[in-house]
């Protein structure tokens, strides 16, 4: 019998909790591995097609991915619904096909989405559009979607780290919020009170533009060096802020992914060396 739309997510939600390399909501990549790490995506088909064309997972059994921030954004329905979450389906469909090799970060927008809150990106409300364009796909059973898709939200885990002291979340605390950010955050189940201000988890995936002081402090609580992030919009695809952080985006034509060999070691130079323009790949 064909798995409905809310088994799915029902099983990607299961596959994020089983993760074998996740311990709380941190994901810790093994030594021999390889991590292809992606900025935000906000339905972006295509360059979506590109990272998973090179990832090649099938054929990289070392190799693991790892996604964020895949609605709002992207194609449109006739009534300017948007269409993302037709992304995030095929996104969960990798995930339930690699579960301990497809990894997400929970995002702004997702938590955006938990909450039913409001986010504006290029003028428009685009929680209102996504949910309308699935009320009008799913009809009498859109509610059921909607559930099972904050339900994947919520089962997503907060942080990838690697062995090299690399961390990978889709943001930081903002300065001001740094000596309020509660790390046992890591260590629970989430909430729907998590991902409301000013709690935790919302303090991690909503901070920009951070001061060195700030990512020397989080640095030190989080016991690594350096930070790959998404969340902040990016023209040219990444950019290096303060001398331990890269941002990353993977939603325009000169968005990126980045390569991580996760055993070996990297200066911020390195990094951005290793950098690659989506538009390269076939």
């Amino acid at each position: 019998m064909e798995r409905t739309v809310t088994g799915l997510l029902e099983d990607g939600s299961a596959a994020n909790f089983s993760d074998k390399f996740r311990t709380g909501n941190i994901v810790h990549i093994p030594d021999s591995a390889e991590l292809i790490a992606t900025g935000d995506i906000h339905g972006h088909k295509r360059n979506f097609k590109r990272i998973v064309s090179y990832a090649d997972l099938e054929n990289h059994p070392d190799r693991h991915l790892l996604l964020q921030e895949i609605i709002h954004g992207g194609p449109e329905d006739a009534y300017g619904g948007c269409l993302s979450y037709k992304l995030l389906f095929e996104a969960v469909e990798l995930k339930v096909k690699f579960p301990d090799r497809v990894h997400f970060c929970l995002s702004n927008h997702d938590t955006v989405f938990i909450t039913d809150g409001m986010v504006i990106k290029n003028g428009k409300e685009m929680n209102t559009a996504l949910k309308s364009a699935i009320d009008r796909e799913f009809q009498c059973n859109s509610a059921d979607v909607k559930k099972a898709m904050a339900k994947f939200f919520l089962s997503e885990p907060l942080a990838v780290k690697c062995p090299n002291r690399i961390w990978l979340s889709h943001s930081l605390p903002a300065d001001k919020f740094v000596e309020s950010f509660d790390i046992n955050i890591f260590q629970k189940n989430l909430t729907i009170e998590d991902t409301a201000k000013p709690r935790s988890a919302y303090l991690l995936t909503w901070g920009r533009h951070h001061s060195q002081q700030t990512l020397d402090a989080m640095a030190k609580l989080l016991d690594a060096d350096m930070f790959i992030l998404g969340n902040q919009r990016q023209e040219r695809g990444f950019s290096q802020q303060g001398n331990n952080l890269i941002v990353i985006a993977s939603d325009h034509n000169h968005g990126c992914l980045l390569p991580i060999k996760v055993s070996q070691p990297y200066n911020i130079e390195q990094l951005i060396g290793s950098i690659v323009p989506l538009s390269s790949i076939a």
